[in-house]
C-alpha cells in the first residue's frame, strides 16, 4: 500500500502533479462502478454544480456531469474501503509532508456521452478548505477514442491524463486550473478533496 502511495507523492513533487497508476484495485474499482449504476437506476446521481454555498448554480454551459456525495454514515462495504485508503494515505501524507490534512470530502462523478467540464481551478474564492485534489479513476478498457481526459494546465507545459481505472491523481487545489475534456464514452470516478 505504501509504495502506492509514495509514488503518488514522489511523482507530486517532481511535476506538481501525483500519480499513481494501480492506487485502487480492480475489485474495489468494479464494485464502485456498481454502485454508481445502481445510484443511477435509482435517480439518485444529481447535476453537478459550480460554485458554494448560496452561490452554487448549475451551468451546463460550463459542467455537465452528475454526482453523488460519498458518506461513512451509509455504511457501504466498498465505499468504506474506499475510505479506508484514504485514510491511510492521509496518515502517511501528514507523518511523511507535515501537510496538516485533518478532513475530507468525496463525490461519485458520471459523465456521459458528449458532456465535459471547462478549465477552473478547485479552490472556492471564500472558502481555503480545499488543499489537494484527488480523482480515482474507475473505467476500464478506455482508449484513446474514448477522450475524456484530464488537461491541467501548467506553466511549462500542459499535461493530459487518460482516465484509465484504478488510476489516482493528486495535485494542489488552489494552484493548477484544469478541465475534464469532452467525453465520447460513459465516464466515471470518485472526484474530492483533502482538507484543512
Amino acid at each position: 500500500m505504501e509504495a502506492s502511495f509514495e509514488t503518488l507523492i514522489a511523482s507530486y513533487i517532481e511535476n506538481n502533479v501525483g500519480i499513481a497508476t494501480n492506487f485502487l484495485s480492480v475489485a474495489l474499482c468494479e464494485h464502485l462502478v456498481d454502485n454508481i449504476l445502481m445510484l443511477e437506476a435509482n435517480e439518485l446521481l444529481q447535476q453537478a454544480g459550480i460554485g458554494n454555498d448560496n452561490k452554487l448554480q448549475q451551468n451546463a454551459m460550463v459542467r455537465r456531469d452528475t454526482i453523488y456525495w460519498l458518506d461513512k454514515k451509509h455504511n457501504n462495504i466498498h465505499e468504506d474501503a474506499f475510505f479506508a485508503k484514504i485514510d491511510a494515505f492521509v496518515l502517511y501524507l501528514n507523518q511523511s509532508c507535515y501537510a496538516g490534512i485533518t478532513d475530507y470530502e468525496f463525490h461519485y462523478s458520471l459523465y456521459e456521452t458528449g458532456d465535459f467540464y471547462k478549465k477552473h481551478l478547485d479552490q472556492f474564492k471564500d472558502n481555503a478548505s480545499r488543499q489537494f485534489s484527488m480523482i480515482s479513476y474507475l473505467n476500464p478498457n478506455w482508449e484513446t477514442q474514448h477522450g475524456g481526459e484530464l488537461q491541467i494546465y501548467q506553466t511549462d507545459a500542459n499535461q493530459t491524463i487518460s482516465p484509465t481505472q484504478g488510476k489516482m491523481v493528486f495535485f494542489k487545489s488552489d494552484q493548477l486550473e484544469h478541465e475534464v475534456l469532452v467525453t465520447h464514452a460513459r465516464r466515471m470516478s470518485v472526484t474530492g478533496w483533502l482538507k484543512r
